[in-house]
């Protein structure tokens, strides 16, 4: 939530690395811009902090300077079931030589955006991916809707991870001994905040309905995440670990 903590993530990541054995580092940045979205500035504090695939998801295009950048990175990607209509990727394929792994960023329908159906779409990326190591951002709005998406693609992929609520839930688990799930991850904001927001601007908003500009709160920044472990080989969630810094 905004450049401030988008400092302070890639600060602490050296550190995460290290002490959680970490090889691939997967950020949802669709807010890491000041006043709302992801921009080129944002998105290269998170790559250039050690961030190797940034997902995104209703914000996505919410800055006109960010569709050169979708169009041309094959790291910073698109909810896929926005169609083919839309600049930029919806997956990406990191190729470490002895193995590789998928990202896939899919959004939801309830309660969000007009798109096309998150589960077809996955079935249909899921038949040009190679890989057995896939881990899916499901940037969603309701748990009903996350959890039949972990269910569906239990024992095809090896993490379903929900984002878009910015609370991180504690329902961590790994569902048919091979797929790792999280209804969210949370994020990585100021803490006393609503969301990430100045609490007075969401009270006021609340309480006299009248609009309000979103300002992003100062303060202590909580780090919310996740850790997986996946065998490289059959591309299964051995481990599914949340983080709170």
């Amino acid at each position: 939530m905004g450049q401030n903590a988008c400092r302070d993530f890639t600060e602490q990541l050296p550190s995460l690395k290290q002490r959680y054995e970490i090889d691939v580092t997967i950020v949802n940045g669709e807010n890491s811009a000041d006043g709302n979205g992801i921009t080129p500035f944002s998105s290269e504090l998170l790559l250039g902090g050690g961030v190797d695939v940034i997902t995104t998801g209703n914000h996505c295009f919410k800055r006109a300077e960010m569709t050169p950048v979708f169009e041309e990175s094959s790291i910073v990607i698109r909810p896929a079931n926005f169609g083919n209509g839309c600049p930029g990727k919806g997956y990406c394929v990191l190729d470490f030589g002895g193995y590789s792994l998928a990202v896939i960023n899919l959004i939801g329908v309830s309660y969000m955006q007009a798109a096309d159906n998150p589960f077809f779409c996955a079935d249909k990326i899921l038949k040009e991916i190679e890989t057995k190591n896939i881990v899916v951002d499901f940037h969603a709005e309701t748990t009903s809707e996350k959890k039949a998406l972990g269910y569906y693609l239990a024992g095809r992929v090896s993490a379903v991870l929900g984002t878009h609520t910015h609370v991180q839930t504690a329902d961590e688990c790994i569902l048919e001994e091979h797929t790792g799930y999280i209804t969210d991850v949370g994020m990585t904001g100021v803490q006393e905040s609503v969301l990430g927001v100045n609490k007075d601007i969401i009270i006021a908003r609340l309480t006299t309905y009248y609009p309000q500009r979103h300002i992003y709160a100062k303060g202590r920044t909580t780090l919310n995440a996740v850790v997986l472990e996946i065998d490289k080989k059959s591309g299964a969630c051995r481990r599914i670990k949340r983080i709170i810094e």
